[in-house]
């Protein structure tokens, strides 16, 4: 039976450094800032670990063994692997880096979250790259997991279990969209306005719209579908030519209403909120990079700063 490799204590590495640099006890001490005796019981150790003396005492001051001279290569490399990969990813300077987020949004996501981001980042962390994915939920699991993607932000309910993490931003409802010049003036429908009209219905990849959807379900009202889509997108120029209404997250129908023919109107109906949260993968919580992160997405999306709040009321 082979015998074991014996066991060494990587703390002890600096001493065999600086006792081949110093070749003294005392001054290997004062370069480690440790007393003369912790660094004497630290080559005693070292001694006892590799059967070795590594150090010898010469005229010329403490003379490396060829044992210890062997090690002195592989100890500074370990070192410096250890002091510039490994605690030197423990802080992270947004003003320097280059490195690329990737970013899980859906296409609301996108117009709600992605300018301010962007906004910001250009002050803050000129560097960094943004990519942006829409995933389903099987791959977006996977791909936090892997690190492909560095932070889920927006309505993610299926984004449960121990591996991730979350953290709720705000609460938004929903509005319906008008055109303009459309016959109903009121800055509420009543239900039997809702029921009589039209409706654009979107059908896309993001989760939000099915608090809407599920919340009419529920309360047993049909409505008259005149168009199912899958994009948001279109909803502005649909709206703004036709006498149809869209039912659409708050955020959503504010910027619509700022920039199309379109205008908001409350539902007729207490349709239930719906939490925008930020997810990420436990891996990375104590990571520097990600804490940044999220605490630079907190910043901007909050209860506080909420600036879609006063359409709601």
């Amino acid at each position: 039976m082979a015998a074991s490799a014996p066991k060494l204590d990587l703390n002890l590495l600096p001493v065999v450094i600086a006792l081949s640099e110093h070749r003294t006890v005392s001054a290997a001490a004062r370069h480690l800032g440790m007393s003369q005796p912790a660094v004497s019981s630290a080559l005693a150790r070292l001694r006892a670990s590799l059967g070795d003396p590594l150090f010898v005492r010469t005229a010329r001051g403490m003379e490396a063994t060829p044992r210890a001279l062997a090690m002195l290569a592989p100890a500074r490399a370990a070192l410096g692997i250890v002091d510039h990969e490994i605690l030197a990813s423990q802080g992270f300077d947004p003003s320097t880096s280059e490195r690329k987020i990737t970013l899980a949004l859906s296409d609301i996501g996108e117009m709600v979250f992605l300018p301010k981001i962007l906004a910001s980042l250009q002050t803050k962390a000129p560097g960094m790259t943004v990519r942006c994915v829409t995933l389903p939920v099987s791959q977006l699991e996977r791909g936090l997991e892997l690190g492909e993607i560095d932070l889920a932000v927006g309505y993610f309910p299926d984004l449960k279990g121990n591996n991730f993490f979350q953290q709720r931003l705000f609460s938004h409802g929903f509005v319906c969209l008008l055109r303009t010049g459309h016959p109903i003036k009121a800055p509420k429908l009543t239900a039997k306005q809702f029921m009589s009209l039209g409706h654009a219905v979107v059908n896309a990849e993001g989760r939000s719209q099915e608090v809407f959807e599920r919340y009419l379900q529920k309360q047993g009202i049909r409505r008259r579908v005149v168009l199912n889509t899958p994009h948001f997108m279109s909803l502005p120029t649909i709206i703004s030519a036709s006498d149809l209404v869209a039912t659409v997250p708050l955020a959503i129908g504010v910027w619509f209403a700022s920039t199309a023919r379109v205008r908001m109107a409350k539902p007729p109906y207490p349709v239930p909120k719906f939490d925008l949260k930020q997810h990420w993968h436990r891996r990375v919580n104590n990571d520097a990079q990600s804490r940044w992160l999220r605490e630079l997405v907190y910043s901007l999306f909050n209860e506080e700063v909420d600036e879609w709040k006063a359409h709601a009321s």
